[in-house]
């Protein structure tokens, strides 16, 4: 299904001027009281019919327009040239030397696994990452992103940061992060456009299913949006 069509699909349930007045608040909320820091802008949804105990548990990632997480930390573990890219990028990385360090120890990984948000690793090493690390990074969901030569490793990182994930788990509560308060309206409305009708694509009964809708800042009070 293409944007357009979700797009065509939500407007059925939520009207764009909904979307606009909802979102301009969130943004109107951010600005009265500003913090030191950029608000995360979450997508909080109340599922209903679903029983996650007998129903399949969905997950699906999308790759929003405008990046909802600039300040992802991301790591490369990767080969020499790898490694030099990422330096000359400011981003962390590790060699095949600093891996064996781990040792399979799994409370070093764990801990590593909680300092990043995601990784990559260069093609000849991803290979070998579980037999260096062990399952842990797969535990955490966040097993590395494979990085050949030709890629541009600036632009694989932008994706990784506009890419978001809906994964049901044992409840019926979710909340993705799908901008920031730095963003304009309209950069805002179709990343909240999208995320919507690609998690309504998710779902067994798609709009049967939701319950309810809000958007809110890290640090600002909950705006229902459906």
């Amino acid at each position: 299904m293409y944007f357009s069509e979700w797009y065509m699909s939500m407007r059925s349930k939520i009207s764009r001027d909904t979307l606009y007045e909802t979102v301009a608040k969130v943004l109107q909320l951010s600005q009265e009281k500003p913090r030191k820091f950029r608000e995360t802008v979450e997508l909080q949804v109340s599922l209903k019919n679903y029983d996650p105990q007998k129903d399949k548990r969905f997950s699906g990632s999308v790759k929003l327009r405008h990046v909802p997480r600039p300040n992802l930390k991301i790591c490369v573990m990767g080969d020499q040239q790898h490694c030099d890219e990422a330096k000359a990028l400011n981003v962390d990385c590790m060699d095949i030397d600093a891996l064996k360090k781990f040792n399979k120890n799994k409370k070093l990984v764990k801990k590593m696994a909680k300092k990043y948000d995601a990784f990559l690793a260069s093609d000849s090493l991803i290979k070998q990452i579980p037999r260096l690390l062990g399952p842990g990074l797969n535990k955490a969901g966040k097993f590395p992103t494979m990085l050949t030569h030709s890629d541009n490793m600036a632009l694989k990182i932008q994706d990784i940061k506009s890419t978001i994930k809906f994964q049901m788990k044992k409840v019926l509560c979710l909340a993705v992060a799908i901008g920031h308060v730095e963003m304009s309206e309209d950069e805002l409305v179709q990343n909240v456009s999208l995320s919507i009708n690609y998690l309504v694509s998710l779902l067994k009964k798609h709009w049967q299913n939701v319950r309810s809708l809000y958007l809110k800042s890290t640090m600002g009070a909950s705006q229902r949006l459906y």
